[in-house]
């Protein structure tokens, strides 16, 4: 295909994948950076200790990071077409995508959190500090970088994700290279989208690297 063809669906196709993984990145980080928050603060040695919570959550969240996003992006039609109006194409394949991701994401934050020393924690307590001070002056300041890292792998994971998303009629760089690629033997539109995703996750990972470093006080 010539590129002055190429390149604007090239074009087009990028811009729906960035549409969908930043949107379903944002929905899930408004509810998996919550639930991962009380992962960590309800568990038995917790600072707000809720074990019969704190287990039935987990077990919630472990079940939905369970389904496959191919399965769950089929289970979820009659939601997906309530919610977003229709079942098919780009910006219905926000909820499916932020579904699958935000046990994901809480995961990935209860992991982060794990990493503050609870010395500091202590020391927050001793000071009189309240469970929502410590929270949101201990634990997620002084867990900033490692949530940077889990953020950028959490974001590849989702960018990922919208690859599938023509299994719903979804756009994006995946769609255009199954469907306007590999299907009807395109092979250079094929190449041209799966290259330009692996340059996007090339530049997450590495911003998402700078930026930990950069703010990791600790190899200061």
């Amino acid at each position: 295909m010539a590129w002055e063809k190429l390149l604007p669906m090239l074009w087009e196709a990028t811009r729906e994948t960035l549409y969908m993984t930043l949107w379903s990145s944002l929905a899930a980080y408004l509810v998996g950076l919550p639930l991962g928050v009380l992962l960590v603060v309800t568990r038995k040695d917790g600072i707000m200790p809720a074990p019969t919570f704190n287990a039935v959550l987990g077990v919630i969240i472990n079940f939905l990071r369970s389904i496959p996003f191919i399965i769950m992006l089929a289970l979820l039609f009659p939601v997906t077409r309530a919610i977003m109006g229709k079942a098919i194409g780009t910006e219905s394949i926000i909820f499916p995508l932020f579904v699958s991701a935000f046990p994901y994401i809480a995961r990935m934050v209860e992991t982060s959190l794990d990493e503050v020393d609870h010395g500091i924690i202590e020391a927050a307590q001793s000071m009189g500090s309240t469970n929502w001070q410590i929270i949101y002056k201990v634990l997620l300041p002084e867990a900033v970088p490692s949530l940077i890292s889990g953020a950028a792998i959490s974001i590849t994971t989702i960018l990922g994700y919208t690859a599938m998303a023509s299994a719903a009629g979804g756009g994006g760089l995946g769609s255009m290279a199954i469907v306007k690629g590999l299907n009807i033997r395109k092979m250079d539109v094929m190449y041209s989208a799966s290259i330009l995703l692996v340059v996007l996750v090339q530049i997450i990972t590495v911003f998402g690297g700078r930026a930990t470093r950069r703010l990791d006080h600790k190899k200061r």
